[in-house]
C-alpha cells in the first residue's frame, strides 16, 4: 500500500471535516495547514448557538443561504480564537472558495489553495487568489 501524498492526506482530512457540515446545500470542509501540521478546520454551519439549515430549513437569500457561515470563516475564526496565527498557511479545501472567502483568505496570509471540486461562480474568486500571488491547486 503506497501512502498518501500531503496533499491527498489534508484533502481527505477535509472531507472528513466536511462531514460535520449542518446546510445540505453543499458540505464543505477546510484545514488549515503550515509545514505539514493542521492549524485550524471548518465546516459550513450557522453561528454558534444558532439554528442549523438541517434542524430548521434554509435561510436563502439572492439564490444563497446566508444562515450559514462558510468553512474557510470557520477555520479562520477557530485559528483567530486560539491565538494561532494564519501566515504562511496552505488551505485545504473540499470546494474552491466564493469570492468573500477568497478575500478573507487573502487577508488571512493564506500562500495556496488546494481544491477537489468548483463550487458556483469561480473566475473572480480566482483571478483574485492569483492577483494576490496565492497558488491555486485543483486536485
Amino acid at each position: 500500500m503506497s501512502r498518501p501524498t500531503w496533499d491527498n492526506y489534508f484533502l481527505k482530512i477535509a472531507r472528513a471535516v466536511a462531514d460535520r457540515s449542518t446546510c445540505n446545500r453543499a458540505y464543505v470542509g477546510c484545514v488549515l495547514v503550515r509545514e505539514g501540521h493542521i492549524l485550524a478546520t471548518g465546516f459550513n454551519g450557522s453561528p454558534t448557538g444558532q439554528p442549523h439549515c438541517d434542524e430548521v430549513g434554509h435561510l436563502m437569500q439572492e439564490g444563497h443561504c446566508i444562515r450559514t457561515v462558510h468553512a474557510e470563516a470557520n477555520a479562520i475564526i477557530q485559528a483567530a480564537l486560539h491565538g494561532v496565527s494564519t501566515k504562511d498557511a496552505v488551505v485545504y479545501l473540499t470546494h474552491f472558495p466564493c469570492y468573500t472567502c477568497a478575500k478573507m483568505l487573502t487577508n488571512a496570509g493564506i500562500v495556496r489553495v488546494i481544491f477537489e471540486e468548483w463550487y458556483g461562480e469561480s473566475r473572480d474568486a480566482f483571478g483574485l487568489l492569483n492577483a494576490a500571488g496565492i497558488g491555486v491547486n485543483h486536485v
